[in-house]
This record gives C-alpha cells, structure tokens and sequence, in this order.
C-alpha cells in the first residue's frame, strides 16, 4: 500500500510548531515588527499567541505565510555552483 503524500507544505505541522520556528528565527521583537499583531509585542508568549491566532484567521494566515516564506529562504543553495569563484576577479579580459 503506497502512503499518502500531501501536497499542503503545512501538512502536519502544527501552529505552535510555526510559532516556535519563528520565535526561534526571528525572536519576539522581529515577529511583532514583520506581523503587526499585539500577541507578539506586549508581553509575548506562545500560549496567548495560540489562543489569538486560534480565533483570529486573518493573523493566523499572515503566520502561515510567514512561516511558508522562512521555509522558501533556508532552502538548501545550488549546488552546482561553487560558493567561491576564484577566477571572477581575474586580471585577465576574455
């Protein structure tokens, strides 16, 4: 029997898991500057922002596309490519 994969990037991750790797990336301060919202700037705490985000659908969507976005930016570099390329300031004109 084949499992079944879900196309949702956010399928089984669960909101508190998002709010940690946020706190964690961008800590409270950089989280209540990026997402307008009072749960991350005055006294914040992942309990009261669960209860906020759970009721509110319009905060909780600006999370999850945050989150989406944090996941797009740690994607692994190309590969192909070194990360140093000692011939870019050559001397030489081709």
């Amino acid at each position: 029997m084949a499992a079944h994969t879900s196309k949702d990037p956010l399928h089984g991750i669960t909101l508190e898991m998002q709010i940690n790797a946020l706190v964690a990336r961008y800590g409270w301060n950089e989280l209540g500057k990026r997402i307008n919202i009072n749960c991350f700037k005055n006294e914040p705490s992942v309990k009261s922002s669960l209860k906020f985000l759970r009721r509110t659908p319009w905060a909780r969507a600006e999370v999850e596309a945050l989150y989406l976005d944090s996941l797009e930016d740690s994607a692994p570099v190309n590969k192909d490519e070194p990360t140093f390329n000692p011939w870019t300031r050559s001397r030489i004109i081709k």
